[in-house]
């Protein structure tokens, strides 16, 4: 069930009217609602994988209290060490397993033995990286005894399962969703509202912006070999905005539907384009999962103590299994690798945590300088997506070396005047409210009602209007 579709449109009100009218007094009624909802939301897509969601939310809750309660130390090293294993070893099977029977295969083909990959047809559980690690932070903050485990089944899976962040996040910390899932919500009209304006803004990115790119996008990185090097150029551009888009309007629907629920999610997105610099990037895009990797893998190898040696290796692991996450291909490893040598020279020199304020903070125009950070950052990310979008390594080195032809200073052959000036319409809007959770966060209390109303139609009719054929969420597919 898509956020995008029509069987969401009815299946939301519904849930939406049992929760406030029928279930708001009792919280284990609000609950168990959130759950069947949940798992009826998953089961739309394909039920047979709901016994792994189950599967993995009954893991850990039990690894947790034996965590928890157990005497010695080895003993909760051991249920840790488990629940750790069970999880990398589902998502492995689910998620490399052809990748690595591939890869196997090819190397030992290089070195002159014939070897048959034995590959299976296996579908991959949707959501599976995302619930996952949304168990594994739970257990291993109750290792380091941060939180205590919840003894309430019908909580913990509530956390692990709820609807709006169960295939494409934000992950989320027990620290965080848990203490509210545990206490009964009230009506915040207020809340409410806001929601369904950060709802209708991640409708407006991913139906209009990133549906109305993506067939321009495919047709181009689909044939690259017969376009110009201006129009691959291109190709490039729009697609760091589709993803951008895609992925950061399902966080703005995740969101917002959450606050219809009076829960709050953690913010996943904040404004990456207006970066000055890749760590500024990082620090602004798929917040939940670099500071999940953050605290998860990169402190414990060590982090930023040390030698630069080991600060250097710890890096780069972290963002080459970052790019890993994404999926299995070659491509996401080269993209980590990518960003990681482009990360390294702002720590080497010391310039990593330069820019920690908004983009021309209480200025309305950016200086000349921050243009040029900007613009130079926007290259070297939109460089990056090359790999990340392309279908195999050779693909994406030759899609670079077509760019770099007589023709990248021609005119491109494909101009889609339509979503250009879609995505300039976004930049200016997102350049408004970039000191805000969102894009028109505040637009409600700035503007006379008239005129809020006209943008707030404005944009339903762009949606129904101007917006793409439907595809699916690309992060779906991690």
């Amino acid at each position: 069930m898509l956020f995008n579709s029509i069987n969401f449109a009815i299946f939301l009100p519904i849930v939406f009217v049992l929760y406030w009218f029928v279930t708001s007094k009792k919280l284990k009624l609000q609950n168990f609602l959130l759950l069947t909802s949940s798992y009826f939301f998953y089961a739309s897509w394909n039920y047979k994988f709901l016994f792994l969601l189950l599967f993995s939310t009954l893991l850990d809750y039990f690894t947790g209290i034996q965590i928890h309660t157990s005497r010695n130390k080895k003993a909760r090293m051991f249920w840790l060490l488990l629940s750790i294993l069970i999880n990398l070893g589902l998502l492995m099977f689910f998620k490399y397993y052809n990748f690595f029977a591939v890869s196997f295969s090819e190397l030992f083909t290089s070195l002159g033995l014939k070897v048959d990959p034995w590959t299976l047809k296996i579908i991959l559980p949707i959501g599976i990286s995302f619930y996952t690690f949304h168990g594994l932070s739970y257990v291993i903050d109750i290792y380091k005894r941060k939180i205590k485990p919840t003894k309430d089944l019908l909580q913990y899976s509530v956390f692990v399962s709820f609807f709006p962040l169960l295939v494409a996040g934000p992950i989320e910390r027990a620290t965080h969703l848990l203490p509210q899932i545990k206490k009964i919500r009230i009506f915040d009209y207020a809340k409410a509202v806001d929601g369904l304006r950060q709802i209708l803004w991640g409708l407006f990115k991913k139906i209009v912006v990133a549906d109305g790119v993506a067939s321009y996008v495919n047709l181009i990185f689909d044939n690259f070999s017969s376009y110009s090097g201006s129009t691959l150029v291109l190709g490039a551009v729009l697609f760091a905005f589709q993803i951008y888009c895609d992925f950061s309007g399902y966080s703005d629907i995740a969101i917002g539907v959450a606050r219809l629920f009076g829960i709050d999610l953690l913010r996943n997105f904040a404004f990456p384009y207006f970066s000055r610099d890749i760590a500024e990037f990082w620090r602004r895009w798929h917040i939940s999962l670099t500071s999940w990797f953050k605290d998860y893998l990169y402190i414990p190898l060590g982090g930023s103590r040390g030698k630069t040696l080991s600060i250097v290796r710890n890096t780069f692991i972290v963002f080459i299994v970052s790019g890993f996450w994404h999926g299995a291909n070659w491509t996401f490893i080269a993209w980590g690798a990518l960003n990681a040598l482009m990360f390294l020279p702002l720590f080497i020199f010391k310039r990593n945590r330069k820019n920690l304020d908004i983009v021309a903070q209480n200025r309305f125009f950016p200086s000349f300088r921050e243009i040029l950070n900007i613009g130079i950052t926007f290259c070297l990310v939109s460089f990056g997506w090359i790999f990340f979008r392309s279908e195999n390594i050779g693909s994406a080195f030759h899609y670079v070396s077509n760019i770099f032809s007589p023709t990248l200073f021609t005119l491109p052959e494909i101009f889609p005047i339509n979503s250009i000036l879609f995505i300039l319409a976004l930049l200016v809007i997102e350049w408004f409210g970039r000191d805000q959770q969102y894009a028109i966060s505040n637009f409600g209390s700035k503007l006379p009602r008239l005129v809020r109303w006209i943008f707030y139609y404005g944009l339903l009719f762009a949606i129904f209007y101007f917006g793409g054929e439907k595809q699916p969420f690309i992060y779906f597919q991690f």
